[in-house]
């Protein structure tokens, strides 16, 4: 595997969601390692609210450990 994650560092919270989405993105990613398989299946979910709601769901448990990592960025 390539290392690409470095650091949950982040300088501003908005840098850290940005950052919660790319983990995201990067476990479906793992998860489903076809694009082919990936993009026919997104149109099975990109108009599905649950999906959506679940998707952000992720993103948002993503934030937390990122917040964390960071101290909140106090």
């Amino acid at each position: 595997m390539n290392e690409w994650l470095k650091s949950l560092k982040t300088g501003t919270p908005q840098e850290g969601y940005e950052l919660a989405i790319l983990l995201a993105r990067k476990g479906v990613a793992y998860t489903q390692p076809a694009e082919d398989i990936r993009k026919k299946l997104r149109t099975e979910y990109d108009e599905n609210a649950d999906s959506l709601t679940l998707a952000s769901q992720v993103i948002a448990i993503h934030f937390q450990t990122v917040a964390a990592a960071n101290n909140y960025w106090k």
